[in-house]
């Protein structure tokens, strides 16, 4: 697992502070981690983007950016609008191998949901997760619509022939709806893949302490966590 793309199924979902959770229970596990941010968008130069906040909250990972373009919007479109050069799947591939050389992971964090655009010729995370043989973890949200959005990911990367490692659910509410405790059963039924993780709502106002001894209880073993999806939904999700 050297190589994990994180991608979402749409945008402020928790897509980034899951990726520090990601960070976090690596470095706890004394792995080497790598943070790479393909395309940063609406965000000035000079300022602190996605890569920036992992580090903050999740702790030492070296950090890298390719592109960083001025307008919150899709990256291909923010790059047509400021008149900047797009990046490609394969220029994401080889600076994620460039990184995976030195570190024992690297975690690439895509923009918004997972086919968002990067370049005129409509190439998405997927793209560059193919060109790697690199799992996707997908970041849901908990709510209504979720399951939507989850299957319809897990339709195109399989599509596209790019393993689903599974999901993590970015923000779980502390007062969880009916929608939120069935959504937990639902969610790797429709997306074929298994719940890895659960983020409390909030958990990025952690002071980045309290944040890194907690990351770990929210993740799977699979993501080197001790959270256990079964005593999860066995505790939030309704009974039959």
């Amino acid at each position: 697992m050297t190589v994990v793309m994180l991608s979402g199924t749409g945008t402020e979902i928790g897509k980034t502070v899951t990726t520090a959770a990601m960070a976090a229970a690596a470095l706890a596990a004394g792995r080497s981690v790598a943070v790479l941010k393909p395309a940063q968008t609406g965000i000035a130069v000079g300022e602190a983007g996605d890569a920036a906040e992992v580090a903050r909250l999740g702790g030492p990972v070296t950090t890298a950016e390719l592109v960083r373009y001025p307008e919150p919007l899709a990256p291909a479109t923010a790059a047509r609008r400021a008149g900047m050069a797009t990046v490609t799947p394969l220029e994401i591939a080889e600076a994620a191998q460039k990184l995976a050389a030195e570190h024992d992971l690297v975690l690439v964090e895509g923009a918004g949901g997972l086919l968002v655009r990067f370049d005129e010729a409509g190439n998405t995370l997927a793209e560059a997760a193919r060109l790697l043989g690199a799992p996707v973890v997908l970041v849901a949200s908990a709510g209504l619509g979720t399951l939507n959005t989850a299957e319809l990911s897990a339709e195109a990367l399989r599509a596209r022939e790019v393993e689903l490692r599974g999901l993590v659910v970015g923000s779980w509410p502390r007062q969880p709806g009916l929608a939120e405790r069935c959504n937990l059963v639902d969610l790797p039924e429709v997306a074929g893949a298994p719940l890895l993780g659960a983020l409390p709502e909030g958990a990025g106002s952690l002071r980045p302490v309290d944040f890194r001894v907690a990351a770990t209880s929210w993740l799977a073993p699979e993501l080197h966590g001790t959270w256990q999806a079964d005593a999860f939904t066995a505790r939030e999700a309704p009974a039959a």
